[in-house]
């Protein structure tokens, strides 16, 4: 669908451009957007090298499994389930650290591995409940040290890139929190 949408887009874009005259502002545009998004990809790419290399580092001192350990009872309540399986409870874990740390990247491969998991512990062919509850906290999580903004902010020109970090803390809280609250009202109501 995405391809789709962006397909007609594109065309669209042509053929308003050759409508309205503007061929030499579209051709311009489509080379500016294509250098600067380039030099985004590798202004932030240092610094998440950076967090995922630390997050390598907490993993092999152990200072991942502690924070696993504090987190487990949280995850023990969301993903009921899960308790049972040490390796999908691993994952989630690992997920939920990169996360914290801001670590969009490299919280997706554990989060694919959980999500496999999860989807293997159900036995359904659909999206389980905690499948459910794991999209709803990858996609709020909290941050607490949000290295992608800033790495873009940064770029950007930003004098203090994570001036925002405030912001950000109050905003993941709330839409975390609605998401969990969504997720297990739904849950206990919609039952297949």
């Amino acid at each position: 669908m995405m391809g789709k949408l962006w397909v007609c887009m594109l065309v669209l874009s042509f053929f308003c451009a050759i409508l309205f005259g503007k061929t030499s502002e579209l051709s311009s545009s489509v080379l500016g957007g294509a250098e600067a998004s380039v030099e985004l990809c590798i202004s932030i790419s240092g610094l998440i090298l950076l967090w995922s290399g630390v997050m390598e580092i907490m993993k092999k001192s152990g200072l991942m499994d502690k924070i696993a350990k504090i987190i487990t009872p949280v995850i023990g309540f969301l993903f009921p389930k899960a308790k049972k399986d040490k390796q999908i409870m691993a994952d989630i874990s690992a997920n939920v650290s990169a996360n914290l740390l801001g670590l969009g990247n490299a919280a997706t491969p554990p989060g694919i591995r959980a999500a496999e998991g999860l989807h293997r512990l159900s036995g359904k062919n659909s999206a389980s409940d905690d499948m459910c509850m794991l999209v709803v906290i990858n996609t709020a999580s909290l941050q607490l040290i949000p290295t992608t903004i800033g790495a873009i902010r940064a770029s950007c020109g930003a004098s203090v890139p994570f001036d925002i970090i405030p912001a950000i803390w109050v905003a993941s809280i709330i839409s975390l929190v609605a998401g969990v609250f969504s997720a297990k009202l739904m849950a206990r109501f919609y039952r297949r």
